[in-house]
C-alpha cells in the first residue's frame, strides 16, 4: 500500500547524495511507491490544535547535480499523512526540541520516526548514561573543581559541550596540557549547559565505530578513522569511513540497549563505540547507512521501511 510520507529535514537541494542518509531513505520510499513531500523545520506550524507544514511534493533520483525535483509548497495538514520522518540535523537545541513538542500532537496516529517525545527524552550524550557498564568514565557538571579532580584522577581527558554535534567543540586535554582552565572559561561563556568530560580512549586512533540499529537490533557497522593529528573521527572534520565487522562486544551492547530502544519507539538509531565502550546513542538524525551499503551490501533503508510499514 502506498503511503503519504512527509520528510522534515534540512534543505535536500544541498545534500551529498552519496553520503546523506535522509536521501537514501527518501529514495527507498519512492521505490516502494510511497508519495513524498519535503518541508523544513521552520515550515512547521501549530494553530487551533492542527499541525501543518508548508510542504513541497518531492521526487528524488541518484543523479549528481539533478537529484531532486520539488513542486510548489502548499499548506499540508500533517494529520492527513501516514508517516513523518523527523530527520533534521542537530544541534539539539530548543528549536529542535520545540518541533518534537509540536509533532507529538499527531503521533502515533501519524507514525513519526523516531517517536518525537522519545527523541526529546534521549539526548545522545545523556541517554547513554542510563545503561550501566557500557560507558567510559564520564563526568557531567558545571563545577570546575569537579572537572579538575576528574582530570587528576584520569590524566588524559576529552572535554566537549553536552549538546554539541559533528565533533564541534571537542578537545583532547593531555596530562601536560596547560589550557584546561582557559578552556573552561570559554565554555562557561559560550554554553549555559553543563560540560561533559570523559576519560580519553587511545583506541579512538583505531576508529570510532558507528553501529546501526533498526527496531532495537544491530544490523551492521562502519568504522570512522580520525585524520592524522586529530582526536575526532567525525566525517565532518576529516574522519574516513572504512569497512568493519560487528564484534561480540558490539552485539552485547546492542542486546543491552535494544529492548529499551524498541520500547521507546526509537526505530532508527546509530550508536558510537570506541574500543569496547559506548560513547553516544544518536536518535535524532543517524548517519552512515550509505557507507554500510557500499561496504557490506546491507540495505538499511529497506530494513527501516519494512519496520515502519509494519507499524503503519
Amino acid at each position: 500500500m502506498a503511503l503519504d510520507v512527509a520528510i522534515q529535514m534540512d534543505p535536500i537541494e544541498t545534500v551529498d547524495i552519496n553520503g546523506d542518509s535522509s536521501f537514501a531513505l527518501a529514495l527507498e520510499a519512492q521505490r516502494r511507491g510511497h508519495r513524498l513531500t519535503h518541508y523544513l523545520p521552520r515550515h512547521l506550524t501549530f494553530k487551533d490544535r492542527r499541525v501543518t507544514a508548508k510542504a513541497a511534493p518531492m521526487q528524488v533520483r541518484r543523479e549528481q547535480g539533478n537529484h531532486v525535483t520539488l513542486g510548489a509548497r502548499e499548506t499540508l495538514d500533517l494529520a492527513t499523512v501516514d508517516v513523518v520522518l523527523l530527520r533534521q540535523d542537530p544541534p539539539f537545541d530548543m528549536s529542535y526540541i520545540t518541533t518534537t513538542h509540536i509533532l507529538e500532537h499527531i503521533h502515533p496516529k501519524v507514525r513519526v520516526v523516531n517517536d518525537p517525545a522519545e527523541v526529546r527524552n534521549a539526548p545522545e550524550k545523556l541517554f547513554v548514561t542510563h545503561f550501566e557498564g557500557l560507558m567510559p568514565p564520564t563526568l557531567i557538571t558545571h563545577d570546575p573543581e569537579e572537572i579538575r579532580a576528574f582530570r587528576t584522577e584520569y590524566q588524559d581527558i576529552i572535554v566537549k559541550p553536552l549538546f554539541g554535534n559533528g565533533g564541534t567543540g571537542v578537545f583532547h586535554i593531555t596530562p601536560a596540557d596547560e589550557n584546561l582552565n582557559s578552556l573552561l572559561e570559554i565554555f562557561t561563556q559560550m554554553y549555559r549547559e553543563p560540560i561533559i568530560v570523559q576519560q580519553y580512549l587511545p583506541a579512538v586512533r583505531q576508529g570510532d565505530k558507528r553501529v546501526i540499529l533498526i527496531d532495537g537490533k544491530g544490523v551492521g557497522a562502519i568504522n570512522r578513522i580520525p585524520a592524522e593529528g586529530e582526536a575526532r573521527s567525525n566525517m565532518h572534520v576529516g574522519g574516513r569511513a572504512v569497512k568493519c565487522a560487528m564484534t561480540a562486544r558490539d552485539h552485547e551492547i546492542c542486546e543491552t540497549i535494544g529492548p529499551e530502544l524498541k520500547k521507546r519507539g526509537l526505530i532508527f538509531v546509530g550508536i558510537d563505540v570506541i574500543g569496547d565502550v559506548l560513547t553516544e546513542i544518536n536518535v535524532t538524525s543517524p548517519t552512515g547507512i550509505q557507507e554500510l551499503s557500499r561496504f557490506d551490501g546491507i540495505d538499511v533503508p529497506a530494513m527501516l521501511w519494512d519496520a515502519i510499514e509494519a507499524r503503519v
